[in-house]
């Protein structure tokens, strides 16, 4: 998976004629420092790597991860929520060393900005 980090505003158009066309969503990269862009985009790299399982949900998308990516995951949502605050995130870490979920959500239009952004194919 692809992310596409280096432009300091992103912005992603939901398709005209598209079910989510109602909502244009864009990430503010300039929220961020150029200290916490750098380490945003090394921990985007590293949580992707992790990915092991996608769920498409109503609202959004929830990635399944290994425990040990706890560190690597809440860094990137505390990151992320400051350049795309339209998000929302819930991490679930399951008891028993179990997987870590992560749930990125949001209103109407958010999957094919998450699809755009994240690199994903429809499922």
């Amino acid at each position: 998976m692809r992310l596409v980090l280096f432009a300091l505003l992103i912005v992603a158009a939901v398709p005209a004629g598209s079910a989510d066309a109602k909502t244009p969503y864009a990430c503010n990269m300039a929220a961020l420092t150029n200290k916490e862009r750098a380490t945003h985009q090394k921990a985007s790299q590293r949580l992707f790597e992790y990915v092991q399982q996608r769920k498409e949900l109503a609202n959004g998308y929830a990635f399944r991860l290994p425990p040990e990516a706890l560190v690597t995951t809440a860094q990137w949502v505390s990151l992320e929520r400051k350049c795309c605050p339209f998000f929302a995130f819930e991490m679930e870490l399951a008891r028993d060393r179990g997987p870590l979920w992560l749930r990125v959500t949001g209103s109407d239009g958010i999957k094919t900005f998450i699809r755009a952004e994240f690199g994903l194919e429809a499922e």
